[in-house]
């Protein structure tokens, strides 16, 4: 696998794979910028480079996520089986310590100030493993920042950016029908409705304050959820694990009616309005999922609704939903976990999203390695684990965090090969671990007398 990106120079490309290896490894916070390797570049340059680089008219936001898109259309045939799982996700970016950036806007409680990143991952509806991001924005002060378009855009309300980022996700040659699956933020009858209409299929986890017409009446999610259990209902589908736990799913369904307004929140003459929307009855399925453990009790439990067509079997539905959380560990892998991106330097958000987008192709590559089964994959693994110097849960192969540390180490070792060979390059270390011992002066021989 080697990314390029579309009608640019060499030497943009050459700098944009040098900058995904750089950023394939695990950042820490007083050292954030790019894992430079020991080529013949002093840091200074490559530094220069990178700046140079993001700074660049030609590097733009749809160029740097080409690569990412193709990756995506690589891999869907193959691992998508009937549709494309895509979870839509946010994420606050704090910079409260960045006045630098002049752009930054509050992304929280008063003191959080920053950007807000949206994603789109695409998932394989076989195992649930990540193949790629779809999409990525920012929320900035200049406007709406987004891989989908090239100059800033005012932003709509958090959930009306949906259906735009869902039909470009929908034009996309995936060759299956994609899914959107996404938390409880997004639980609105008016954009249900919305999505139905423009032929989006939806996975949401609504909330049970949710109100449902079922059987001819109208009912609360949990009194529903109630009545199931009464009925027998819920099934045994398979033991997951959550939080470190191992625990068993249960699931049941029920065809329900959403015939409520909606209510669409609007900030009309300085103040935010709560206006309702009516609409037609909007008929969807309910899947609630319980996670039990082994006495029995509930550790957690899911309401979700759903337009998926009916043919696809209940349990899918659930495991779906608990697949979303991939798009969590994405966003661990570039914050805490592996990119560090709270602590990057750039001074724009415009810098930070073309960052963003390089330092998630090299995420890409640390999925693949983990999924792949090619005739090396499992020595790979076991070799970039151990360079990663990270230890395992017993039972455990490796964890994203350490096949991104890793490989960077690995990437590391190939480049110093290419200039000393292993023999010098053990000789070197043999004097380090020896204390670099000087050489002490040379012993003068001692006269002999004459004659």
């Amino acid at each position: 696998m080697h990314p390029t990106l579309p009608d640019v120079e060499k030497r943009l490309q050459d700098r944009y794979w040098q900058l995904v290896q750089e950023h394939a490894g695990h950042a820490h916070p007083g050292a954030s910028g790019p894992r430079i390797l020991p080529d013949q570049k002093s840091p200074q340059a490559a530094a220069m480079a990178a700046w140079r680089f993001y700074h660049n008219p030609r590097t733009t936001f749809t160029r740097l996520a080409r690569p990412l898109l193709q990756a995506a259309l690589d891999a869907a045939p193959q691992h998508c089986q009937q549709f494309a799982l895509v979870p839509l996700d946010w994420s606050k970016l704090d910079f409260r310590d960045h006045p630098s950036k002049a752009d930054r806007v509050q992304i929280g409680q008063q003191e959080e100030v920053g950007y807000k990143l949206l994603s789109a991952l695409l998932l394989g509806d076989r195992d649930g493993r990540p193949l790629a991001p779809l999409c990525t924005q920012l929320l900035t002060a200049e406007g709406l920042l987004s891989s989908r378009f090239d100059r800033p855009r005012r932003p709509l309300s958090v959930l009306d950016e949906l259906a735009p980022l869902m039909g470009f996700v929908q034009d996309l040659p995936l060759g299956r029908r994609p899914v959107f699956l996404i938390d409880a933020e997004a639980d609105s009858v008016y954009h249900y409705r919305l999505w139905q209409r423009r032929g989006f299929l939806f996975l949401v986890r609504a909330d049970e304050q949710r109100y449902a017409c079922w059987r001819g009446r109208e009912w609360t999610l949990p009194a529903l959820r109630r009545q199931l259990h009464r009925e027998g209902a819920f099934r045994r589908t398979r033991a997951v694990e959550h939080e470190g736990r191992r625990l068993v799913q249960y699931v049941a369904e029920a065809a329900v009616r959403l015939e409520r307004p909606g209510i669409l929140k609007r900030w009309i003459k300085g103040q935010q309005k709560r206006l309702k929307k009516r609409g037609v009855p909007l008929a969807v399925r309910l899947v609630i999922s319980e996670l039990r453990d082994e006495a029995g009790a509930v550790v957690e439990r899911w309401y979700l609704l759903t337009n998926v067509p009916a043919e696809v079997d209940t349990a899918a539905v659930a495991l779906w939903y608990y697949w979303r959380w991939k798009i969590e560990t994405f966003f661990k892998l570039l914050k805490g976990a592996g990119q560090q991106v709270e602590h990057w330097q750039q001074e724009s958000g415009r810098a930070l999203l073309k960052r963003l987008l390089v330092a998630s192709m090299a995420c890409v590559l640390a999925w693949r390695l983990a999924h792949s089964r090619g005739p090396q994959a499992e020595e790979a693994r076991r070799v970039v684990m151990r360079l990663s110097g990270r230890q395992l849960e017993y039972g455990r192969e490796y964890t994203l965090e350490g096949l991104l540390a890793g490989t960077w180490v690995l990437l590391a070792l190939r480049a110093v090969l290419e200039q000393l060979p292993a023999g010098r390059l053990r000789e070197m270390a043999d004097f380090v671990l020896g204390g670099s011992v000087e050489p002490g002066p040379a012993t003068p021989l001692p006269l002999r007398e004459a004659g």
